[in-house]
């Protein structure tokens, strides 16, 4: 489920230019999750969409439901786009961390394990505010010279305020 093995890179490279390609799929395969994040906290519709597959999936059920909520699976790059946006947009202030990123490639495949830090506030008041630690897993394909997210799950760690009042409003 998440990326645990006991070194970064592959097995070591014969050439340069192999072990430069894999160091190049990392950056921009970290880079994914960060377009995720940046894009929410912006409310940047085309950088949160350039993180994803068209066909992406974003399940945010296991996070949810440690405080008691059932959201919907979301699939497809534009619908996830939608319903997040339309959600915090002049309703919810963002701030996401990524870190602790790990990651396996396989050819035009990859696997990133991070923890996320979302702080969201509701706009009108920022006294009723969720603070989630998330942990994420996530399958991502190579999209020309990116790499884009087709899966995610997020997990909870923990949580502290209200949650419920920030994703169900």
């Amino acid at each position: 489920m998440y990326v645990t093995q006991d070194h970064a890179l592959a097995a070591p490279a014969a050439d340069t230019d192999t072990v430069i390609q894999e160091l190049r799929d990392r950056v921009e395969i970290a880079d994914a999750l960060h377009r995720f994040a940046l894009g929410q906290d912006l409310k940047d519709k085309e950088l949160f969409a350039s993180s994803f597959a068209p066909d992406a999936e974003l399940d945010f059920r296991p996070a949810a439901a440690k405080w008691g909520a059932v959201p919907p699976l979301m699939t497809g790059r534009d619908a996830i786009v939608t319903t997040i946006l339309d959600l915090f947009t002049e309703r919810v202030d963002t701030t996401h961390q990524v870190t602790n990123a790990r990651i396996a490639v396989d050819g035009d495949a990859a696997r990133l394990t991070a923890l996320v830090e979302a702080q969201h506030l509701l706009t009108a008041g920022h006294g009723t505010h969720a603070l989630l630690k998330n942990l994420y897993d996530v399958d991502l394909v190579r999209d020309g010279r990116r790499w884009v997210m087709r899966r995610v799950r997020i997990d909870n760690a923990w949580y502290t305020g209200g949650p419920a009042a920030v994703f169900e409003g």
